[in-house]
């Protein structure tokens, strides 16, 4: 079955396409631990070509979703409330395919980091298996058309997600993953909860279903779901306050766990809040609520963040900061604050993944995120320095990119709202974009501006000297050097220092060592990385028709018609 308008054979065909996102890295996963460790190749190209697969079916979906209506699949054939349903409309098919885009270049730039660590094994044979189950627990949270299919999509994500988190088995990650499990299962077992209480109370949990059921129901029981639904959503997205075991888990694990972590599972905790209050609890007074822990978010997570010396933690808690922007569009429950947030996680996904890839290659290329041994990063990498500073621009919303633009449009939905808690965010928002701005520049002066520190030179760090170079550019490599000199600075050779490798305390790979630095980065890293900053400035060239798809996505939303109409005829 599927959206109107289409003839019965492209119907069909949609309907098919519908679970493809789920199955197909279920079935690679599959295939892959069957293969073991063996074929390398072979099982890089599996997981590359699954995932571009799964690109081009969302790709396929979107059109589908936008020209015809919602896209539905019944497994089995059997219908609702017996059979699981799968539902792509405008909203689940453009997650879809911005998380597909994301998932595939952070594999690209996995592949790059374990080549560059000469540790295959444990890459293979252990991080792409879990990977694509991470993938198929994405899209199916995406895609499901009842809550309990929707927990099965989280718990999917959580046994994946616990396994990369912990991968290569060190002290610091098994406490992060250990504290991530408890509050993750902690979560899982209230939305479990949630869902028998939905289930007793309307005798359905597919959420077609639920809109006019929910609404019958006496105003405290339905209160009581609500409740429980958008907790356990908010400890998923890391709100305020349930996201302090955040900036502790995340930065622990690798670069690519840690920055599709960041890009993407909080994200899967706004959608589950924005479908739950579009489709089940429209116009409900918890509203209020929502911006309120929307301000939270905005102020304490920035200002975590500008307390921050470890650019690893300064993004963890940006990333809670951010978070408001999008509850603040939620909590307004009107067609452009919906317009908005749609937008602003679009865009938040692919920048905030972005930059953690940037400070996995910031760690390859001098050992550590630690701000205040980092420096030089602009002469020794002026690459580097690009990729960090255009998104990081984006983040803190300089126009015309499009992080100014989503909240352009958010602050404007807050204006036209016009009461007092909506301007109260407008303004939080506003301090919030500035605060952003100055810890990312802070980051930026630190880490790439200023003259590279002794640790740098200790590392290793290049510093060229060349007969062109001024006596004040000499003395003021000299004055970088700290305690070395021409005569003891390491790796001296000639008149150049050159890279060595050598290794940090704190920083590990994949197998759990630490981490090599190197002069050049990995091609595979930095292409990967590359791809997703010209992603996120696709969204600035793109505003217009992607503001046009969220426009009509959020007219969907608030009319839930035919979202209904589409499981339930």
């Amino acid at each position: 079955m599927s959206g109107g308008g289409q003839p019965s054979e492209a119907a069909a065909v949609m309907s098919a396409l519908v679970p493809l996102p789920v199955i197909l890295p279920l079935c690679a996963a599959g295939l892959k631990l069957a293969i073991g460790a063996r074929l390398e190749r072979l099982q890089r190209f599996i997981s590359a070509g699954v995932l571009a697969a799964v690109l081009v079916v969302s790709l396929v979906l979107l059109v589908a979703a936008d020209r015809h209506g919602p896209q539905v699949m019944f497994a089995g054939g059997w219908a609702p409330p017996v059979g699981i349903v799968l539902v792509a409309d405008r909203l689940s098919a453009l997650m879809l395919v911005i998380s597909s885009a994301v998932t595939l270049c952070v594999l690209v730039y996995s592949v790059g980091q374990g080549m560059a660590d000469n540790d295959e094994v444990t890459p293979l044979s252990v991080f792409h298996p879990s990977y694509l189950v991470l993938v198929a627990g994405v899209s199916d949270t995406f895609l499901a058309g009842d809550l309990f299919n929707l927990y099965v999509g989280f718990e999917l994500m959580l046994t994946a997600s616990y396994v990369l988190m912990t991968i290569g088995g060190t002290l610091s990650r098994i406490r992060a993953g250990a504290t991530y499990a408890v509050v993750s299962l902690l979560s899982s077992m209230l939305f479990l909860a949630a869902v028998a209480m939905v289930y007793a109370a309307t005798g359905t949990v597919t959420m077609a279903q639920l809109p006019a059921r929910l609404d019958a129901l006496p105003d405290g029981v339905g209160m009581l779901i609500h409740i429980a639904l958008l907790g356990v959503f908010a400890i998923k997205a890391a709100v305020f306050p349930m996201a302090a075991w955040l900036p502790d888990s995340y930065p622990t694990a690798p670069a690519p766990v840690t920055a599709v972590f960041a890009g993407l599972l909080t994200k899967v905790g706004v959608y589950a809040i924005l479908r739950t209050q579009t489709l089940l609890f429209p116009g409900h007074r918890i509203g209020d609520v929502l911006m309120v822990l929307a301000l939270l978010s905005l102020l304490v997570g920035i200002l975590g963040a500008v307390a921050q010396t470890d650019l690893k933690r300064l993004l963890s808690f940006t990333l809670i900061s951010h978070m408001g922007y999008m509850v603040f569009g939620i909590g307004l429950a009107t067609h452009g604050g919906i317009s908005g947030a749609v937008f602003y996680v679009a865009h938040h996904i692919t920048v905030q993944t972005t930059l953690f890839l940037v400070a996995g290659l910031i760690e390859r290329r001098s050992g550590t995120t630690d701000l205040q041994s980092l420096g030089g990063l602009a002469r020794l990498s002026p690459l580097l320095g690009v990729m960090f500073f255009v998104p990081a621009m984006n983040l803190a919303g300089i126009p015309p990119l499009s992080g100014f633009l989503g909240k352009l449009g958010l602050l404007r939905a807050g204006i036209d709202d016009g009461g007092a808690l909506a301007y109260v965010l407008v303004a939080g928002g506003t301090a919030t974009s500035l605060l952003t701005l100055y810890a990312l520049a802070k980051a930026w002066n630190l880490a790439f501006w200023r003259a590279p520190t002794p640790e740098m030179c200790a590392a290793g760090t290049v510093l060229e000297d060349t007969e062109a170079d001024s006596d004040d550019d000499e003395d003021e490599d000299e004055a970088a050097l700290g305690p070395y000199t021409r005569s003891t600075a390491p790796h001296v050779v000639l008149d150049r220092w050159e890279p060595a490798p050598v290794r940090r305390r704190g920083a590990a790979t994949f197998g759990g060592q630490e981490i090599t630095t190197s002069a050049t980065l990995p091609p595979s890293m930095t292409v990967a990385t590359a791809g997703l900053v010209l992603f996120g400035l696709a969204f600035t060239v793109l505003a217009g028709p992607l503001f046009s798809l969220t426009d009509r996505a959020a007219d969907e939303l608030i009319a839930r018609t035919p979202y209904v109409e589409a499981v339930t005829r």
